[in-house]
């Protein structure tokens, strides 16, 4: 993997993460970054550019998969098109990374969309216009169902349970019978939800994101040994289901899970933070429906690329080579058919 870029550091935040480094572990371990994403926000924005800092860093990162965040989305025309310049984004993006002029790692190799679900089958011609728009990245949509009673949470729908309206099963229906995936982003309250979708629609590729999302802080605080109980329970649940598999990773890191508080985390605090819940999802899910995800900008806030990848890597350090295959690359490789090669 080339590391020959040296753009130094961007912002102060790089600056206080470069006070911790370490060499990377198991360099040669082929990646997909299967959950990542591209904006332009304030401050900073994070690019092609933004990303290659992080990427290129000493972990062979071979491919990526861009998950939707709201990015580019069109400023005109119809309300429902408007998504579609989020796949127009990204095929841009991909393009520049397929020149060769930006590293050997093929950023935005596939792509999950966002469309509104509540379209119900008309959403169909959606997909269409994603296809078309990606040049053949679109793998398929990002449903954020996330939703608490507690308001101070973040609701990207009004819907308590929005999995179950009856548009969103005909969407979903769509999805299935396109061999489309759905990735899904819920809270661990609503793991039974995600559980309900897998059975219904036994043929559809459902991707869990977030490690099933618990929910530490706000309105569980004080509540930690409760909430890993609920939250192991509903994991138990969707992990009956052969057609889920698992993003591990975007888990909390707050300073009390540091060595020390006034530095970022080092790859031992992430393990220790991670560690307790990214076990046993492997043991339940099977290194073969789980794969390893960055989230990057957004864990940027908390932990710098190669240190997050180190964590990863010390959690999974008594896993044999073809299990780690799975997880780092196999996994997403297969379940997004990227077409990526670990040679």
């Amino acid at each position: 993997m080339a590391t020959n870029f040296d753009f130094g550091n961007s912002d102060n935040h790089s600056q206080w993460l470069a006070q911790v480094r370490e060499d990377a572990l198991e360099p040669d371990l082929p990646i997909i970054d299967p959950h990542h994403h591209l904006w332009m926000r304030q401050p900073p924005p994070y690019f092609l550019r933004e990303f290659m800092e992080d990427l290129y860093t000493g972990h062979r990162v071979v491919a990526t998969v861009y998950s939707e965040c709201h990015s580019m989305y069109r400023q005109n025309g119809p309300d429902e098109m408007k998504v579609v310049g989020e796949s127009e984004f990204v095929s841009g993006m991909a393009a520049m990374s397929a020149s060769g002029m930006f590293g050997e790692t093929e950023i935005c190799k596939a792509m999950i969309a966002q469309a509104d679900m509540m379209m119900g089958s008309d959403v169909a011609w959606i997909f269409d216009a994603h296809e078309t728009a990606s040049g053949g990245r679109f793998r398929g949509i990002r449903v954020s169902a996330a939703w608490h009673k507690d308001r101070s949470l973040f609701r990207r729908h009004d819907e308590q349970h929005y999995l179950a309206e009856k548009p969103v099963r005909e969407a979903i229906g769509v999805l299935q019978s396109r061999g489309l995936v759905m990735d899904v982003w819920v809270y661990h309250t609503q793991l039974a939800e995600v559980a309900e979708v897998a059975g219904a629609f036994d043929n559809l590729k459902i991707v869990l994101n977030h490690t099933g999302m618990p929910v530490i802080g706000g309105p569980n605080k004080g509540r930690g040994k409760e909430v890993f109980q609920e939250w192991l329970s509903g994991i138990k649940q969707v992990a009956q289901y052969p057609n889920v598999t698992i993003k591990l990773g975007a888990l909390p890191m707050r300073s009390k899970d540091r060595s020390n508080p006034d530095l970022p985390p080092t790859s031992m605090d992430v393990q220790q933070a991670w560690g307790p819940w990214i076990e046993p999802c492997i043991e339940l899910f099977g290194p073969a429906r789980c794969m390893f995800e960055s989230n990057f900008p957004v864990h940027k806030n908390w932990c710098s690329y190669p240190i997050l990848w180190n964590g990863l890597k010390r959690i999974t350090g008594a896993y044999s080579t073809a299990e780690k295959h799975d997880m780092y690359f196999g996994t997403a490789n297969r379940v997004y058919e990227v077409g990526a090669t670990a040679d």
